[in-house]
């Protein structure tokens, strides 16, 4: 019996972007959305019935309020975020992939401004001269926008990314890895 060593073992990451990556994205896409849902309703909560940031909680604050000020929680969703962006990647090509991976670039920094909020909160040390942990786009515009700001540009990339991605050209369906593409959608040459 020979070995065929052309070929790699299957890994989970494979398995991510090849026949797995329409189940990975969907559930990806869940959390991402969710997430949508308690910056709107945290949103909804200040602008519409006029509490202030403190008491406007989200949907699950309201239940757990220790959550919403736990820079735990909101770096892990960060890291979660940046790590799936990545680890999803090479399920994209062409199109798809350079506005996944604006996306990327573009949650990678909101990674960043997570990092150091969680820093000066598990050191109780705050910078900047603040007496609240502030990240650096912080100095400039006020958490609850910010951060508004933030998924909606990370969001938008990754919606066209998707886009592209189950609606590729004749091209870029040549390079899929995954089943994602709805093949009936793709222009045949006349």
């Amino acid at each position: 019996m020979t070995i065929d060593r052309t070929t790699s073992p299957p890994t989970s990451v494979g398995w991510l972007n090849g026949a797995g990556h329409r189940t990975a994205l969907n559930v990806f896409m869940f959390v991402v959305l969710a997430h949508w849902a308690e910056h709107l309703t945290q949103a909804y909560q200040i602008y519409v019935l006029g509490r202030t940031p403190p008491q406007s909680r989200g949907v699950l604050g309201q239940f757990f309020p220790w959550l919403v000020t736990s820079e735990w929680l909101h770096y892990g969703y960060a890291l979660v975020m940046v790590v799936g962006l990545f680890v999803l990647r090479k399920g994209f090509v062409g199109r798809a992939r350079t506005w996944w991976m604006v996306a990327f670039a573009i949650q990678f920094w909101h990674h960043i401004e997570h990092l150091l909020l969680f820093i000066q909160a598990q050191t109780a040390t705050p910078f900047f001269g603040k007496a609240v942990p502030t990240s650096i786009a912080q100095l400039i515009f006020p958490r609850v926008e910010l951060h508004l700001f933030y998924n909606t540009v990370v969001f938008l990339p990754m919606v066209v990314a998707v886009y592209f991605h189950l609606r590729p050209n004749r091209a870029e369906l040549t390079q899929a890895v995954c089943g994602c593409a709805n093949r009936a959608a793709v222009p045949v040459p006349a």
